[in-house]
């Protein structure tokens, strides 16, 4: 029979290689846990198999909870290339009026997060050929004000 050592080392070794296949940064602490099962169970060659289980299950969901709480993104966004805020304060002409209750558009000279135009949203009227500057992105919506 083979020794339980042996036994959790494999489990995590196939749970790491399977995590590296995924890459979801779940199933890496379970590969972890079983990993140091394994040295446990060296070092205390007599331990049973249901408190190996228990170990198992406490140092699984245990490291997990650990990363969950701790794991910060370090970006909510996804535009690859872009300065964060770097549209904030460019300055473009209202093709299509805007107000508070209607979307209009707003074209650049040069584009803006790769295109020229973009819809607009404002808080005020603004009529076509108005310059106005970009305040703030919403979705896939420039705010703007007069400039």
């Amino acid at each position: 029979m083979l020794e339980s050592m042996w036994v959790w080392g494999v489990i995590g070794l196939v749970l790491l290689a399977l995590e590296m296949v995924t890459v979801t940064f779940y199933v890496m602490w379970f590969g972890v846990a079983a990993i140091i099962l394994a040295v446990l169970t060296w070092l205390m060659p007599g331990m049973s198999v249901a408190v190996q289980l228990f170990l198992f299950a406490i140092l699984s969901i245990g490291s997990l909870f650990v990363w969950r709480t701790y794991y910060k993104k370090t970006s909510s966004d996804s535009r690859v290339g872009q300065a964060q805020g770097e549209e904030i304060g460019r300055v473009g002409i209202i093709i299509e009026p805007v107000s508070a209750t209607q979307n209009g558009r707003i074209q650049f000279t040069q584009g803006v997060m790769g295109s020229r135009e973009w819809a607009a949203v404002a808080n005020e009227a603004i009529e076509a050929g108005t310059q106005a500057e970009v305040i703030a992105v919403e979705g896939n919506s420039l705010r703007v004000k007069v400039h």
